[in-house]
């Protein structure tokens, strides 16, 4: 179960997320099952969304797991009509499925600091940059065609984006993550603009550090005390710490409902424990 920071009630809303397999929509997809909603949970990896699905379900919720690649057409509209036929039309969708390579990621934070044999940013691969741009990118552009026909019919509806604090201010060592988030938050608002006669009403939210299995090396050692990386993102956050992935419910919550959130569309909301208000002095 899920400890709700508020309830509202989403009964007999349809909810597809994407990236669902991983620690922040996995949240999501609690969340609003169990809120009420109706939740197709998709990911590339059929067994991490189905076993999102059979825990929600254990516990009396509706979710059924999907596989889906969002970076192929065919797969999500293949994906969309099973949703269709398992679940209904969507009402609400969160684009959660991106992340980065480490083929588009330098060892140093600094081109001076660069040694031989490391990789530096003149030896980034083309193939790994491209990748994270389509992954981040093209990966909620095209979930977004295929679901959001759903909405249009309805005259209604909410997409949620997912982009960064790397979106405001890039992190160092990984250039492509960073500027494929700032082309999310950009969208997101592009987005709000084409479907506001619509009835649809797009938003983002930004969120800070978390910890996850993808990153924890990079911020814990093995002893459990912090890297060097992970005392700079601490001692530049004014509350000290890290961000919790239950601690993006609220806003997720908050932005998908057509009554709380009526009048917001093309925001990108930070979450971020202060983060992005501190200029480091």
């Amino acid at each position: 179960m899920i400890n709700l920071p508020l309830k509202i009630d989403y009964t007999g809303k349809v909810v597809v997320i994407t990236g669902a397999g991983g620690l922040i929509c996995g949240a999501m997809a609690k969340a609003f099952a169990t809120c009420g909603a109706k939740v197709a949970a998709l990911d590339l990896n059929l067994e991490k969304a189905k076993e999102v699905a059979n825990e929600l379900k254990k516990d009396g919720f509706i979710c059924e797991g999907y596989s889906a690649n969002v970076l192929d057409p065919e797969s999500l509209k293949a994906v969309h009509e099973q949703v269709l036929k398992d679940l209904g039309p969507c009402d609400i969708l969160v684009n959660g499925a991106g992340g980065n390579n480490p083929r588009a990621t330098t060892d140093n934070e600094y081109q001076h600091e660069a040694k031989e044999g490391g990789k530096s940013f003149f030896d980034l691969s083309p193939d790994g940059v491209d990748f994270v741009f389509k992954l981040n990118f093209q990966g909620t552009l095209l979930p977004t065609q295929e679901f959001a026909k759903d909405m249009v019919n309805k005259k209604g509806g909410a997409i949620l984006n997912i982009s960064s604090m790397n979106a405001y201010t890039p992190l160092t060592k990984i250039p492509a993550y960073s500027a494929a988030k700032a082309g999310i938050s950009n969208f997101t608002q592009w987005l709000a603009t084409h479907f506001a006669g619509t009835g649809i009403r797009c938003n983002a939210i930004a969120p800070g550090f978390l910890v996850s299995a993808q990153n924890r090396s990079l911020l814990f050692n093995e002893d459990g005390t912090p890297t060097p990386r992970s005392n700079k993102i601490l001692n530049n956050t004014p509350t000290n710490r890290f961000v919790d992935a239950e601690e993006l419910i609220g806003a997720t919550l908050f932005l998908c409902d057509d009554k709380s959130a009526s009048a917001i569309t093309g925001v990108v909301l930070p979450i971020d424990a202060g983060f992005s208000a501190y200029s480091g002095v």
